[in-house]
Formats: structure tokens, sequence, C-alpha cells
């Protein structure tokens, strides 16, 4: 699979991501990488509990996400 927004500047790489929200291939130079705490549920005798995790988007996806 091809980097997307590669391909939209005529380029050809590697993708070596899939964006969480929109599907696309991205390469290293455009795949955004950002933190996420996920909360595991609680059950009887468990408490709740966050894991670090990590979310991949594409450059459009990501500037979405902090416009709102």
């Amino acid at each position: 699979m091809n980097c997307y927004e590669c391909s939209q500047s005529g380029r050809t790489a590697q993708a070596v991501a899939v964006c969480k929200v929109c599907g696309a291939g991205v390469c290293s130079n455009h795949v955004r990488t950002e933190p996420k705490t996920l909360r595991g549920p609680a059950t009887p005798g468990k408490m709740v509990h966050n894991q670090e995790a990590r979310q991949l988007t594409c450059p459009v996806c990501r500037a979405a996400e902090q416009s709102s």
C-alpha cells in the first residue's frame, strides 16, 4: 500500500500506517501519532484502570480533530 498524501502530490512512498479515522495509508512523513488514554471497564472487585495507547492519523484527520 502506498501513502495517499504522497500520491496526491505525484510521489510514491510506502505506507507504514493506516489512519484510524478515514483508513488512508500514510507514510512515516505524514503519519501523526498522538497519545490516547483508554479506560478499562470496572468489574466486581476491580477498579477502573487507565491504559496509555496511541492513535495514528493522517494530517487531514488530525487537523479536523484539533479544530473541533
